[in-house]
């Protein structure tokens, strides 16, 4: 095989990978939908063999699994991982939007607003990955200034480990977005009274931990009490 005929078939297989990629972090695939490969090789306009390699790179980054006689599937949402990783990102995030806090602008602030009045006037018809990714947004407008790159690298990094859940966790528990936009006013009434940093990240930990109360009550209704108490004694310890 020439090295030419090489590269063609790395690059089919990297377009294929984007391609589907895309698809599934956007939410037009969702969780549990048949990826056939005859089919998206057709959408694609290449052989199966590309789509095939994608596939299996998806697979490894655990978006993508394997069901015998089945064949490949979107992942559907893991529990644990959902919780392990936002357990993480409430911890990170909200340290690197305290830290961000102080050299946010007037314009960063103003934008934020703009955001949480666009998902507020959302509320009542609810197309939860639009509110999911104006959201994520509205967190990036507030933590991206924060003087640690390092820290800021983690943060990105767990949310991309979250694929596509990040942008389409509000599907799964629609009834969280109207407290999720009030403790938005919150957090940026905080921010612009030049509130204290542990106080603003006590806030941000708040937040976090209720999405994540929602959603694991939602998927196991019967440990609500369970998963309550728990949150609510780790908001209590933070702000003790």
């Amino acid at each position: 095989m020439s090295a030419a005929h090489r590269s063609a078939g790395i690059s089919k297989s990297r377009r294929a990978y984007d391609w589907i990629r895309q698809r599934i972090t956007t939410g037009a695939f969702t969780p549990g939908y048949r990826l056939v490969l005859t089919a998206l090789a057709a959408d694609l306009e290449m052989s199966v063999v590309p789509v095939r390699e994608a596939i299996r790179e998806l697979s490894a980054e655990g978006l993508v699994t394997f069901e015998r006689n089945v064949g490949a599937r979107v992942a559907m949402v893991d529990d644990s991982s959902y919780r392990h990783a936002m357990q993480v990102i409430t911890v990170v995030e909200s340290a690197a939007t305290a830290l961000s806090a102080g050299h946010l602008a007037a314009s960063d602030l103003e934008r934020a607003r703009e955001l949480n009045e666009v998902m507020r006037s959302g509320l009542a018809h609810l197309d939860s990955r639009l509110f999911g990714s104006l959201n994520q947004e509205f967190h990036h407008t507030l933590y991206a200034k924060c003087p640690n790159p390092r820290l800021l690298e983690v943060v990105e990094a767990e949310w991309a480990r979250l694929g596509h859940l990040r942008d389409s966790i509000f599907s799964f528990v629609p009834g969280r977005a109207p407290a999720s936009v009030c403790e938005h006013d919150v957090l940026l009434d905080l921010i612009e009274q030049g509130a204290p940093p542990e106080k603003i990240e006590h806030a941000v930990r708040g937040h976090r931990h209720g999405s994540l109360e929602a959603f694991l009550t939602n998927r196991h209704p019967e440990s609500a009490a369970t998963h309550a108490a728990t949150a609510h004694a780790a908001t209590a310890h933070e702000g003790a």
